[in-house]
């Protein structure tokens, strides 16, 4: 299977984009469209030019709510052999697995041996996920996970 991962569009819409995305997740939680937008800095308007796709109205006048998943793409990063790699995720589910990976990896560097057991051999966007517990280990003694709930170890990770 051929990498399907690519460089992000560049601009002032990527931010909009962004927090559309996030306002579509907060939607999903239960907020509704206005107090999403809201939050998130972005206008209903703007959530619809953005995530327009994920967002369903049964009839006019009606509430505005999200589909229950998506195929927006979305430019995320996850740990690679020497550092953060950037890769697409098509749509919502593919997005949920990259959280779901990475609380795992959460969860392994705070003391669980067991996180990353599911995980082994699984690939997201066509990227072989790092189980390899030493390899996750130096990447965040380092401070080069993508994310910052683990930028120095815990627990029994060390």
């Amino acid at each position: 299977m051929a990498k399907r991962n690519v460089n992000p569009p560049s601009g002032h819409n990527v931010e909009a984009r962004n927090r559309s995305l996030h306002a579509l997740a907060q939607m999903r939680h239960g907020a509704s469209i206005s107090r999403a937008a809201r939050d998130n800095g972005v206008t209903v308007r703007t959530m619809e030019r953005y995530v327009g796709s994920a967002l369903s109205q049964d009839r006019r006048g009606a509430r505005i709510h999200t589909t229950k998943s998506d195929l927006l793409v979305r430019y995320l990063e996850i740990p690679g052999p020497h550092g953060p790699i950037e890769i697409t995720a098509h749509g919502s589910k593919e997005a949920t697995e990259v959280a779901r990976y990475k609380a795992a990896v959460n969860r392994f560097l705070g003391g669980d041996p067991n996180a990353l057991a599911s995980w082994h051999g699984k690939k997201i966007a066509g990227v072989e996920l790092i189980t390899a517990g030493n390899t996750l280990k130096g990447l965040a003694q380092k401070e080069l996970l993508p994310y910052s709930l683990y930028r120095s170890l815990s627990g029994g990770a060390a």
